[in-house]
């Protein structure tokens, strides 16, 4: 069991790993619930994220199960491919990257002081999520913007470790997205060619912004 636990120590221990994080490899399952039709619906696949030198982060997702789909994140473009239609999107995330760094990578490299700066934190207590034993906090949102979002998320941290095992991100409208991450590696050897979207010459490239 985990003894001694708050707020202050689990953040404490994310402070101490910001610094020396890199990358992470996992496999992920994601959890969709939509609160008006009372329905779940949930997919698998695998996440590899890379800080760069200029520590913007460079995110490769791959979704398995149920229908093949790969997103990739890099700087202030994202672009999502379904390989089954032959189309990759193509969005600029301008104003929206802060979104996705607070959301997407929350936990990730973070440390402890910048998630202070930006949530209320409260310690929930100790949980094993996917055999991995964790300390439970809970975020509420400071900014105004980001509550319109997210009414509150909750993050299950790894200890021993500072890397989120799962993250659990509450909408006000009732829905919410839970995303677990297992067979975690911390700081492999990735490249970022490694997370390049790998495109077929026939693949038609959309772009819904315009």
């Amino acid at each position: 069991m985990l003894h001694g636990q708050s707020a202050d120590s689990v953040l404490a221990r994310m402070d101490s790993a910001s610094p020396s994080f890199r990358g992470v490899s996992a496999h992920l399952t994601r959890l969709i619930h939509t609160a008006v039709i009372n329905d779940d619906s949930r997919e698998t696949g695998s996440f590899s994220l890379l800080r760069m030198k200029s520590r913007e982060p460079r995110v490769l997702i791959r979704i398995e199960k149920p229908d093949q789909r790969i997103v990739s994140l890099s700087e202030r473009k994202a672009e999502i491919y379904n390989p089954k239609a032959a189309v990759v999107q193509e969005f600029d995330l301008g104003k929206q990257k802060g979104l996705v760094d607070q959301f997407l990578l929350l936990g990730f490299g973070v440390s402890g002081k910048d998630i202070r700066k930006s949530y209320a934190v409260q310690y929930l207590g100790e949980a094993t999520v996917a055999g991995q034993k964790c300390s439970r906090l809970d975020l509420t949102p400071k900014s105004g913007q980001v509550k319109e979002h997210f009414s509150h998320i909750e993050l299950c941290i790894a200890d021993p470790g500072a890397y989120p095992v799962r993250q659990k991100l509450f909408e006000p409208s009732g829905n919410f997205t839970d995303i677990t991450y297992s067979d975690v590696k911390l700081n492999p050897s990735l490249r970022p060619d490694d997370l390049a979207l790998n495109l077929p010459k026939n693949v038609k490239r959309e772009y819904p912004q315009r």
